[in-house]
């Protein structure tokens, strides 16, 4: 199994800044894909930015240019580099890995971008 922690969410003002952080422990030497997934109020989860374990990357169309994805394979780490923040970025963060045919999900960190 693999534990996924978020941290790094918060409140900031549109334009700002924000960096979130993803720690897995347990059997990470057979996590292949990360990703960043986000669910704002009322809306179902989306896809923010992916990452495969050779460095391939996507971003869903409304954060290309603003949000950057990478990840630590040593360190067992993912990261979201924010910027640019708009209102409608507005929601928890979910980590998810894929070890294998299964998925884990961290328990999701706030964002929150006022105007």
């Amino acid at each position: 199994q693999v534990q996924l922690v978020e941290s790094g969410g918060g409140l900031v003002q549109a334009g700002g800044s924000l960096r979130l952080s993803c720690a897995a422990s347990g059997r990470t030497f057979r996590i292949s894909a990360m990703g960043w997934y986000r669910q704002a109020p009322g809306k179902q989860r989306e896809l923010v930015a992916s990452i495969t374990n050779g460095g391939s990357t996507d971003y869903a169309d409304s954060v290309k240019g603003r949000f950057t994805i990478s990840r630590d394979n040593a360190k067992n780490t993912m990261s979201l580099q924010m910027n640019s923040l708009k209102p409608e970025d507005t929601a928890v963060y979910y980590c998810r890995v894929t070890l294998g045919n299964i998925l884990y999900w961290g328990q999701g960190t706030q964002v929150i971008v006022s105007s």
